[in-house]
């Protein structure tokens, strides 16, 4: 299932999206940045504001994926910790950086900096700062793993740079169909579309609208000819079956 692909990882840190108060829109964002890198998203993970968590997801993380996205925790205020966290992970200290001092101060003026805007400036010594053309306060790169802010317009503005710098692959495709059929009836049909096609990933999502019962189909993988092939498939399968589709790119 195209394992050819460089893979990444994401951390979501912050007690406010495992409450349930804040809806999380980094992984979707992210995901597909990468994917169009060629860079496959394989895992995500959501972890609390505690510094045991958060050093124990990264570690487990860095170790097994090429790289690492965190986002959340590194703003001004007493729960931010994810910066202590990174250090602690890679048996480092944070330091308060010269260079995000100087983006902080042209970007509130000197008598606007206060101690919990100069934590933004701290990073894990040895970091490289990653530009954030919003609000000045720069996440950081350590090793594979990069530090971004939670806020999704902050996260988005600043993806492009980090993007930029990562090696590319061959873009991630993804095509989908959408089918009024339960997927139950259409299982068989699928896996035999799988077998065929072991480099894809062929995947069914089931939804109910309007009091009907439907099937979305995608299709992902960086193999343009076969994914075609499938889709093709997937179509004469669904004409059999007398199912109401549409192919959506």
């Amino acid at each position: 299932m195209f394992t050819n692909a460089r893979s990444a990882a994401i951390l979501i840190i912050g007690n406010e999206i495992l409450s349930g108060r804040t809806r999380d829109a980094n992984i979707q964002m992210i995901s597909e940045a990468l994917g169009k890198h060629g860079i496959r998203v394989r895992e995500a993970r959501v972890v609390e504001d505690r510094y045991e968590a958060i050093v124990y997801a990264l570690n487990g993380l860095r170790a097994s994926h090429d790289f690492v996205f965190t986002t959340g925790g590194i703003g001004p205020t007493h729960d931010d910790i994810t910066t202590e966290c990174i250090a602690g992970a890679f048996g480092r200290v944070a330091i308060e950086n010269p260079a995000a001092v100087q983006r902080l101060v042209a970007y509130y003026g000197p008598a606007g900096m206060n101690e919990a805007r100069l934590k933004m400036a701290h990073v894990v010594a040895g970091a490289t700062l990653i530009d954030n053309p919003i609000s000045a306060a720069p996440g950081f790169r350590i090793e594979n793993v990069f530090v971004l802010p939670g806020v999704p317009q902050i996260l988005e503005a600043m993806l492009p740079s980090i993007i930029a710098s990562l090696p590319s692959g061959q873009p991630i495709l993804s095509r989908t169909i959408t089918a009024w059929i339960r997927e139950g009836e259409i299982a068989s049909d699928l896996a035999s579309v799988q077998n065929t096609h072991p480099n894809l990933d062929v995947g069914s999502y089931p939804f109910a609208h309007d009091g009907r019962y439907g099937t979305s189909l995608v299709i992902r993988g960086t193999d343009a000819e076969g994914l075609e092939l499938a889709l093709t498939a997937v179509c004469a399968f669904l004409i059999t079956r007398g199912a109401e589709f549409a192919r959506a790119e």
